[in-house]
């Protein structure tokens, strides 16, 4: 395959005009034409990758599958066309009608509220919990990175890469993020500087490769991928690197953007991917690709969580969390929550897949059962297979307790609730959570049965308890010094586990993420240490068919040996293929305590009311 890599050519060449429409058509945001209603329905069915005639004003947005994650895409493709939402107003409201009831008009009444001085952009950022976890870690840190590779509209040239990249840039401060010590020393001190400090033109490659196939293009862009992390460089201020594989003025090519993991995370990669569309459009109609910039800055953000991390709400959490992490009765892999973990190596990773006629039921119909979340079905999918997997070895299903470490998006309404839905950075939450389960029936649960649907409720139940889904956790253990050491001895889990939410796949358009490339999954540098004996990254993938279930399994060679983790791993599909049977079954669904208002009302008074009166209901 003829393929060459070449010096960019000097920037300022004309972007070219006739594609403009198309470049329109296939932007991120339409603006409301027909009213908050129909807008909403547009904006609602985009994100959900629906088609918009399957979204109607009666439609809820958790009905149809939407989870917190694409509620803030939700929020910041409404903020472009014009309305005011939150996360909260997406995710709560029963109707696409009464979510535009409840959308303001952004040059409308209460539109400015607001602080009235400017928040902070630049100079001096303190750290996030998350990023002083990553320092945290045994093993080098400076090319810790994730990808995104998106098709390229023909006429796409290096000239516009860079001009993306440098609105990129400019436009989400973290992006120009300084560590001058590296990025292990985050917690130390990093630094914003202003816009225009990061040359942009000096951060593309641009591989000619005209010959290319599509066939081909996966292992090109993935070389190019590995080369680009070498010259990631947190020190200097590096954070951003960018690879355009040009086939030409006639056919589609790849834009691959490789960032540094301390300041990009999953909802980060959906704004900029939206971004990028909207800087094509600009561009393609001889505009400035100049963007939005976002309501809440991230050093502004990181500001709020050094005070919260010292708050008496904080500081009354403290005596939970360190009640979390008492020991379980059977560490996962027989590791002690302090042990150095071996590094992740590719010999200890494992993907599965459920198809469309599994993972379809699992991610709507069975949330559903118990007004709740994906998150909460895999998790008692999870929860069960562990208690499954340790059977064999003890002879009995007794220590009912799971400690997971679970990961969370982190843009959470806390301290005055800032509009985050623009915001990139990387906000992670890790948290551990305890789920005491008793002495489920195990093979009851595995066919599907009643013992299926009880340990869904208390696991629900155990999530909803958790304030703030867990942000707490890491302010006390990183960002607060009275705190911080006794949480830090107690260890961690054995187990992190992480949903990273639903991603559209095989779609042919220009921008669309491309075929071959996982998204937005981390790739450590080699001989860093894992985090976790086993970890899981789990993913929906939207296709023609329907949506698939992916997850990765990676775990540390002196934690497990590889046909118990692939046994735990096969376990837990078989407990979410027992939850789609379950949640099939009549009377399978019910109300569990946080659903109702009354304070005291137990699971068992809800059971005992809905077998007296569910008939009339």
């Amino acid at each position: 395959m003829p393929e060459s890599v070449r010096t960019l050519p000097a920037p300022g060449s004309p972007p070219p005009t006739a594609a403009g429409a198309a470049a329109r058509e296939g932007s991120a945001v339409e603006g409301p034409t027909a009213g908050p209603v129909d807008a909403l329905r547009h904006l609602v069915a985009q994100v959900l990758g629906l088609a918009a005639d399957a979204v109607g004003p009666a439609h809820g947005f958790t009905e149809l599958g939407g989870d917190s994650i694409q509620a803030i895409q939700v929020v910041s493709r409404a903020r472009a066309a014009g309305l005011l939402l939150t996360t909260r107003d997406v995710l709560r409201s029963e109707s696409v009608a009464a979510l535009a009831a409840a959308a303001r008009a952004a040059d409308g009444p209460g539109a400015d509220e607001g602080p009235t001085e400017p928040p902070r952009r630049t100079g001096p950022l303190t750290a996030t919990p998350i990023m002083a976890w990553l320092g945290d870690l045994a093993g080098p840190v400076d090319t810790y990175h994730q990808s995104l590779v998106v098709r390229t509209p023909a006429g796409f040239r290096a000239e516009h890469a860079v001009r993306v990249v440098r609105a990129l840039l400019d436009t989400h401060d973290v992006l120009r993020l300084t560590v001058p010590g590296g990025a292990g020393t985050a917690a130390e001190g990093c630094t914003v500087p202003p816009p225009g400090s990061v040359d942009a033109y000096g951060l593309v490659e641009h591989v000619h490769a005209p010959d290319a196939t599509d066939a081909e293009l996966p292992a090109l862009t993935t070389a190019r991928i590995r080369a680009a992390r070498r010259l990631l460089s947190p020190a200097d201020g590096v954070m951003l690197r960018a690879v355009l594989v040009d086939r030409g003025p006639g056919r589609q090519g790849r834009l691959a953007l490789v960032v540094h993991h301390l300041v990009v995370d999953g909802v980060s990669w959906r704004i900029l991917q939206d971004d990028v569309r909207t800087c094509w459009a600009r561009l393609a109609t001889g505009e400035d690709p100049a963007l939005e910039p976002a309501p809440t800055p991230f050093a502004h953000w990181a500001d709020l969580l050094r005070a919260d991390a010292t708050s008496g709400r904080r500081m009354g959490e403290a005596a939970r969390w360190t009640e979390t992490l008492r020991p379980a009765p059977e560490p996962l892999g027989g590791v002690s929550p302090l042990d150095r973990l071996d590094a992740e190596t590719a010999d200890h990773r494992l993907t599965l897949t459920l198809p469309p006629e599994v993972a379809g039921p699992l991610l709507t119909a069975v949330p559903g059962v118990v007004n709740g979340t994906v998150n909460d079905v895999l998790l008692t999918g999870l929860a069960l297979a562990v208690l499954a997997w340790r059977r064999p070895e003890t002879g009995a299903a007794d220590g009912g307790t799971v400690l997971v470490d679970v990961e969370g998006h982190g843009r959470e309404d806390i301290a005055g609730a800032p509009d985050l839905s623009r915001t990139v950075g990387w906000f992670t939450t890790m948290y551990p959570v305890r789920f005491d389960l008793g002495r489920p029936d195990l093979d009851d649960a595995r066919e599907g049965g009643p013992a299926a649907g009880q340990v869904l409720r208390t696991v629900k139940e155990t999530l909803r308890a958790v304030p703030d889904h867990g942000i707490g956790y890491g302010l006390l253990r990183h960002g607060n010094s009275r705190t911080g050491p006794a949480l830090a001895a107690r260890g961690v889990p054995g187990i992190g586990f992480n949903y990273l939410g639903r991603f559209p796949m095989g779609d042919t358009a220009d921008w669309a993420a491309a075929p071959g490339h996982d998204f937005a999954l981390d790739e450590a540098d080699d001989g860093l240490a894992m985090a976790h004996a086993v970890e899981v990254n789990a993913a929906a993938h939207e296709g023609p068919d329907g949506p698939t279930l992916s997850a990765t399994w990676t775990w540390a060679g002196n934690a497990l040996p590889a046909d118990r983790a692939h046994a735990l791993a096969h376990e837990w599909f078989a407990m979410l293929r027992a939850l789609v049977r379950h949640a099939a079954l009549p009377g399978a669904a019910g109300l569990t305590p946080s659903d109702v208002s009354l304070p005291g009302l137990g699971q068992a008074d809800l059971d005992a009311f809905e077998a007296q009166f569910g008939e009339l209901l």
